[in-house]
């Protein structure tokens, strides 16, 4: 057990320190957090994206998903659109003003990523490690 504590112990730091340092070189070089980011991130790869399709990706609530959204909005960086075929809901796009900072912000972002994670790591440790990653969502996932 004590092996498994540690385990967790490292991946639970190392993705605070990671978040960390993303969301510090995001905010200096581009003034976007890596919360927006995320959020923008998902709305730009997803095709009529709703405030449900984001939340399924972040694995976190409706609610909080729909106020993270409002955030963004208040922003001027996104807005809500009817949806065309589901009166319940909206679509959620990136204005131009949100994909012109969303834009800004990848080169940071893939820079970050690297330096931190790409550069210490051999192609063979990376391939590994994403592997095991997703085998342990899908356990929680189930």
């Amino acid at each position: 057990m004590e092996g498994l504590r540690k385990v967790f112990d490292d991946l639970i730091r190392f993705e605070t320190m990671l978040w960390g340092a993303i969301d510090t070189a995001l905010e200096t070089e581009s003034g976007l957090t890596l919360s927006t980011f995320n959020l923008m991130w998902i709305i730009d790869s997803t095709p009529q994206c709703r405030v449900y399709d984001i939340a399924e990706a972040l694995a976190i609530t409706v609610g909080g998903t729909s106020q993270a959204v409002d955030r963004l909005e208040k922003a001027g960086y996104s807005i809500r659109r009817p949806h065309p075929d589901d009166r319940r809901s909206s679509i959620v796009e990136l204005t131009p003003d949100g994909v012109a900072a969303f834009r800004k912000a990848e080169p940071v972002f893939d820079r970050a990523l690297a330096r931190l994670i790409g550069e210490p790591l051999s192609a063979t440790e990376l391939t590994h490690l994403a592997g095991a990653l997703e085998k342990l969502r899908g356990v929680i996932a189930r």
